[in-house]
């Protein structure tokens, strides 16, 4: 049968994707808008696939290392690592083109916790002036980095995120690092292996 793999993300928890199956993406998001998570989910991508129970359980396996927890859908993983592995069977990509639930002070929260939301730090991640980043989802697409939070792409100074927001064509925010490849690896994993690197240190 038929059914619906989707990969969630929630700018009240950026670090962390949401991995499941349903029939009905709109109603699942809508069932996950509970009282105790401050913003609504947002569908990443949903994709119809044969054998949705094996699809999922083969993404919880190849990613069981950044599972939260064994018992939570919960993953510490860039969702574009998960979606070329879901891509691997084949799937009709039918995310959604707009938000789910979408208000006006929802959108007004996300923009204000965009603009507040601290800047990928390049000198952190080790990445240089003037390096370059390709776009994840098309690497002959190239950006340079200028200083510590801005790129230059196609000629205009941004930051990593509104330059993934310009890219995609999306009406809301971007979380920019997932976007942004440096050496082989997503500005995301980068960030997150340097941080558990100097945990290891201390």
């Amino acid at each position: 049968m038929s059914d619906i793999v989707y990969i969630l993300t929630n700018e009240a928890m950026p670090d962390y994707i949401k991995v499941g199956i349903t029939n009905d993406i709109e109603r699942r998001v809508c069932d996950l808008d509970w009282t105790n998570i401050p913003l609504p989910f947002q569908c990443y991508y949903a994709a119809k696939v044969e054998n949705a129970s094996f699809v999922e359980s083969q993404i919880f396996s190849i990613f069981a290392d950044q599972r939260v927890r064994s018992n939570r859908e919960f993953f510490r993983v860039n969702p574009e690592r998960v979606i070329a592995a879901i891509k691997l069977a084949k799937p009709e990509d039918i995310t959604p083109e707009k938000e789910i639930i979408e208000t006006p002070a929802i959108h007004e929260e996300l923009e204000k916790i965009s603009s507040f939301k601290k800047r990928f730090n390049f000198e952190a991640a080790k990445i240089p002036v003037g390096a370059e980043l390709s776009f994840i989802r098309d690497e002959s697409i190239k950006a340079k980095v200028l200083s510590n939070s801005n790129i230059e792409l196609n000629g205009e100074v941004v930051s990593l995120s509104a330059g993934a927001k310009k890219l995609l064509n999306k009406p809301w925010p971007a979380q920019g690092p997932i976007y942004w490849l440096y050496e082989g690896e997503t500005l995301f994993e980068r960030r997150q292996r340097i941080e558990d690197e100097n945990l290891e240190e201390t």
